[in-house]
């Protein structure tokens, strides 16, 4: 046996990050059996309670969420409607779980998501994210942390263009990740510029959570467009200032791009380079949000708009294959069919929730606390940001969103507000360890030398630029609906 293998320690049984998954599923088994033993005559409220406990231990289990929620919503809603001597199929849950996945079917709003989704996958097959960072980098290669500065312009454009944030983190790792280590790059600003970066497809339309929000809400998805649109300008603006002033008071951290590398870099190449790759994707997502903000297009018409100019741009750069069609369309299927179950079980689930009158007991506590406007908003968000951690962004868009909109009409709050404070939110807890997805995302394609602790503390201030953009957005609304209200009278 040679020293290297003796030398080699044993994989841990257990990840690191796995003890706060197992942490919070044990509080969550702690609170179940309290409340079992401390209630001494159980309502249906209390059951109500139940469901919405047991539906998250399922879910850090690794039950599918989408079947969970419809399991659940269906034995509770059969005891909710359960009478003595009913026969079993007579029980009015079936009808309800068929009205739900009816509903689901004709839902207008969510026919937009597969036309989206394929839209993102073509775009990103289409090799045009590759040229567009190129052309970016030659662009800002004078100006402080140019190659973050690039990573931050391209992911908020290729956003724009796909939404999906694992793509967006994933390909920019492997674009960006290793150019700035090979210029001398600080680790942890690099991998924070990518990760946040990556994460603007949560804000930035065509956000996929935005569409899933206003089909929840009832607010017009067009609307919810309009007012991400600043909010996400300003987040990147604010993610670029923050690593250009910290290149600037420490230059070591981003060097400058070396002599060779900008070695006949001339204006002319730098416009035909624009030319090739940022202007045609730039013109692509006008003519899919423009329509869509200015009234001209539904968001389905306009994405079915936008599928037909990603598969022009894939046959222009001689992309477009029988084999990347397939797999794209093989993929915007899975996401589709997750989206549409998820919607399935949140409505029958939902339904039953309230018909336990668990809504009614959690509505009725929280107005009992005498809360403001501020302080509601404040105890929500906290909790939708901890729920982003153990929770995906749909979990918590289908399962807890409808316990809180019901309470916006309380406190005399605007959903579409707080629909964009929920997507900044859920942004925020993208990048929050321990359970920040964003960061395995890179450290699935990140060089061996790169650890996920170095990857999470350069997420931390990006996080805190995020946290104080939320903060931004509350306390100037107008940030978020100014453009509706011009463009919405």
């Amino acid at each position: 046996m040679s020293a290297a293998t003796i030398a080699s320690p044993k994989p841990p049984l257990i990840k690191k990050d796995a003890y706060f998954g197992l942490a919070f599923l044990g509080i969550m088994v702690l609170a179940i059996l309290w409340m079992a033993f401390s209630i001494q005559k159980w309502e249906n409220g209390h059951f109500g309670l139940l469901m919405l406990a047991l539906i998250v231990v399922a879910i850090m289990l690794g039950f599918p969420t989408a079947f969970t929620l419809m399991g659940l919503g269906m034995i509770f809603g059969f005891y909710a409607y359960y009478t003595p001597g009913q026969e079993v199929f007579k029980n009015p849950i079936f009808d309800l779980m068929v009205q739900k996945t009816w509903g689901v079917m004709t839902n207008d709003v969510l026919i937009s998501v597969p036309l989206f989704v394929f839209m993102g996958y073509i775009v990103e097959r289409s090799n045009i994210i590759d040229k567009l960072f190129r052309s970016v980098q030659l662009a800002m290669g004078n100006i402080p942390a140019s190659l973050c500065v690039a990573t931050i312009v391209t992911c908020a454009v290729f956003a724009t263009a796909t939404g999906i944030v694992g793509a967006v983190v994933t390909l920019m790792g492997l674009l960006a990740f290793p150019a700035m280590l090979r210029c001398g790059y600080d680790i942890k600003l690099s991998a924070g510029a990518i990760t946040a970066g990556g994460c603007l497809g949560i804000l930035i339309p065509p956000s996929v959570l935005l569409i899933l929000y206003g089909a929840t809400a009832s607010v017009p998805v067009t609307r919810l467009y309009a007012g991400a649109f600043l909010p996400g300008i300003m987040l990147a603006l604010l993610y670029v200032g923050y690593v250009m002033i910290r290149a600037m008071i420490n230059p070591s951290l981003a060097p400058k791009l070396p002599p060779e590398e900008r070695a006949g870099i001339t204006a002319k190449v730098i416009i035909i380079e624009l030319l090739k790759s940022f202007f045609p994707l730039a013109a692509l997502i006008f003519g899919v949000l423009g329509t869509i903000v200015f009234g001209i297009c539904t968001p389905t018409e306009a994405a079915a708009v936008g599928c037909l100019g990603a598969f022009i741009l894939a046959a222009a750069y001689r992309q477009l294959t029988f084999a990347k069609v397939v797999e794209s369309v093989k993929l915007t299927a899975r996401t589709t069919a997750m989206v549409c179950w998820l919607f399935v079980g949140s409505a029958i689930f939902s339904a039953t929730f309230a018909l336990l009158g668990g809504q009614e007991i959690i509505e009725r506590w929280v107005l009992s606390l005498g809360l403001t406007p501020m302080q509601f908003m404040l105890l929500s968000q906290v909790i939708i940001f901890l729920l982003g951690w153990p929770l995906e962004w749909t979990e918590i868009i289908v399962i807890f969103m409808p316990i809180f909109l019901p309470m916006l009409d309380d406190f005399k709050i605007d959903p579409l507000l707080y629909g964009l404070l929920v997507a900044l939110n859920l942004q925020t807890a993208f990048l929050s360890p321990p359970v920040a997805m964003a960061a395995f995302y890179l450290k699935g394609v990140a060089p061996p030398h790169v650890t996920l602790n170095q990857i999470f503390a350069g997420m931390m201030p990006f996080m805190g630029i995020q946290v104080f953009a939320v903060v931004l957005l509350y306390i100037f609304p107008e940030i978020g609906l100014w453009l509706p209200t011009k463009l919405y009278k």
